[in-house]
């Protein structure tokens, strides 16, 4: 009997909402602001607003807050909603807040009506000082008093362009003694002449988020409106300005955003390590973006299987980078094509095979997928295997190749070295071999029983190709929480670039495969690679070595 996993208490709220009928189906939605690339603690809120949708037969909006045209592009609209589908989600509705700038308007005009909202002079940081702080309660100006007519009046000045970025705002009308300081007649608008990249310059006042966000949804009759636990303070203005203005009542719940080790997950952050060329842009595959994973070859349910795994909770958590390591593991090693590449060559000559002569061997794509068949493989004469593979002078329990002990060539045969020779330096110049004719991989009757397998090439047919090696972007696990400049924890081991020699079958990798070199690790290809020169990026390695690392620290 499978085990019935229990409800997070979202669910618990959606199914006492439908059970009761206070809903008959629910709509949520997903909210980014097109001001930077989506990052794995998006793809959270990604599957739990969509998820959510599926499960309980409602649907989903994708809504663009586009509210600070200062900051935002088309190029970012784009990619959130490639980074969406690409994580397999659809939503019902593709809608802007910039979309509602006239009924928004409206709204800040009936609360002016109902005496709830008025204009104000004073400079941002006059302002910050009348709002008092957390102990002292703050101090209305003489703005407040403004009669209903004179503020509806300077309201329109703002929307016909009348004043200067900053010389006057609307306010909400609230109590400037609450102990939650965004009731403390918070700003509802603001002016800003700046070219929309929607709107154009049809206007040059823009709400601000915490009045535009809950109104959105209350026009989308958004039924479940989920956002992280920073919002909490703000659910009280939420309510506040849906109850004044008498509007469908969306409600706002709060769950902990996803704090990932080792990297940073703010946008601002993540901007300036694209701005400061720390990295070579928003999908550089080391960036905990989701254009950066996708690239380093992270897979949709590998992202989705995380999310699910992190669970829905109420309290803000550092998850462990390895966990999202162990699910793209855990897909791959069930997908991925399994490929022979050697980074570090030696040159081995089997002296008792044919001159001149080369085989066809075959090999399996993926053993945990037998409908994915075999390749074929060039055996010939001369190899190479890994130079980490071989040892002069072998320890006890040395399973690879040494001097007068045999190994196995995976899917070819059983080899035994006879002889190393050396160049002038003392360096290995080539290790000769003989092989035993009966032991061939599938059709062995030779008897002879070997413990280890080693990855080849045949030397003839090697196909070059350029590897990167990615690790961690930050060399601690909390940057942010870090003294001075986050940059500064960056790790300068975070990509190494190595030259491999791959088996012939490389050849028709494609950007959609995945791989796992044979006791490597899993890659795929780079968008930089091209007809003549193959690049591969590391997604990840076969076994979890950073916690090896960790301890020896």
């Amino acid at each position: 009997m499978s085990e019935e996993k229990s409800l997070n208490f979202i669910e618990e709220i959606i199914e006492e909402d439908l059970k009761s009928g206070k809903y008959e189906s629910i709509l949520t939605r997903f909210p980014p602001e097109p001001n930077g690339y989506l990052h794995i603690g998006h793809s959270k809120s990604i599957c739990l607003n969509f998820g959510l949708g599926i499960k309980y037969g409602g649907k989903t909006n994708l809504r663009f807050d586009d509210t600070n045209p200062v900051t935002e592009d088309t190029e970012y609209v784009d990619s959130i909603k490639e980074d969406i589908k690409w994580l397999g989600f659809t939503w019902a509705n593709e809608f802007y807040a910039s979309d509602y700038f006239e009924q928004l308007y409206g709204f800040a005009v009936k609360l002016i009506e109902k005496g709830l909202a008025y204009v104000d002079d004073s400079s941002s940081e006059e302002i910050a000082k009348q709002k008092g702080t957390p102990t002292q309660p703050g101090v209305r100006n003489q703005y407040s008093e403004r009669s209903v007519e004179e503020n509806l009046q300077l309201f329109a000045d703002m929307r016909a362009g009348k004043y200067k970025d900053g010389e006057k705002v609307l306010r909400a009308k609230i109590d400037m003694t609450s102990p939650n300081m965004h009731l403390r007649d918070p700003l509802l608008y603001r002016i800003k002449h700046a070219h929309h990249h929607r709107t154009g310059d049809a206007w040059c006042i823009y709400p601000m988020y915490d009045f535009a966000h809950g109104q959105s949804d209350s026009i989308e009759k958004i039924t479940h409106s989920i956002c992280t636990l920073e919002f909490i303070p703000h659910r009280p203005l939420y309510d506040w300005c849906i109850e004044k203005l008498e509007i469908f009542p969306s409600k706002q719940y709060e769950f902990a955003r996803l704090n990932l080790n080792y990297t940073v997950m703010s946008k601002r952050k993540l901007l300036q390590l694209v701005n400061d060329k720390h990295v070579t842009g928003w999908d550089d595959p080391r960036m905990p973006t989701i254009s950066g994973l996708r690239r380093r070859g992270y897979t949709p349910e590998s992202i989705r299987d995380f999310a699910e795994r992190v669970g829905v909770a109420k309290r803000d958590n550092l998850i462990e980078f390895s966990l999202l390591e162990f699910c793209v593991r855990e897909h791959l090693n069930k997908i991925a094509f399994r490929r022979m590449v050697v980074f570090n060559p030696i040159k081995v000559i089997i002296t008792n095979y044919p001159e001149g002569q080369t085989e066809t061997l075959h090999s399996e794509n993926n053993p945990e997928d037998t409908t994915t068949g075999t390749r074929s493989l060039p055996f010939s004469r001369e190899i190479l295997i890994e130079a980490d593979d071989f040892m002069e002078v072998a320890p006890k329990k040395y399973f690879r190749l040494a001097p007068g002990q045999m190994v196995r060539l995976k899917s070819a045969y059983i080899i035994k070295c006879d002889e190393v020779v050396k160049n002038e330096d003392g360096s290995i110049a080539a290790i000769h071999c003989s092989y035993i004719p009966e032991s061939k991989s599938g059709s062995d009757t030779s008897g002879i029983s070997v413990k280890g397998t080693l990855h080849w090439v045949n030397a003839a047919d090697a196909v070059e190709v350029e590897v990167r090696e990615y690790d961690r972007l930050f060399r601690v696990e909390n940057p942010a929480s870090e003294e001075g400049d986050f940059k500064e924890y960056i790790n300068p081991n975070s990509l190494t670039v190595v030259k491999g020699y791959a088996e012939p079958a490389i050849q028709t990798a494609t950007l959609t495969d995945r791989f796992q070199f044979l006791r490597k690790g899993y890659y795929c290809l780079d968008k930089d690679s091209t007809a003549d020169k193959f690049i591969f990026n590391r997604t990840v390695t076969l076994k979890d070595a950073w916690a090896k690392e960790v301890k020896k620290g």
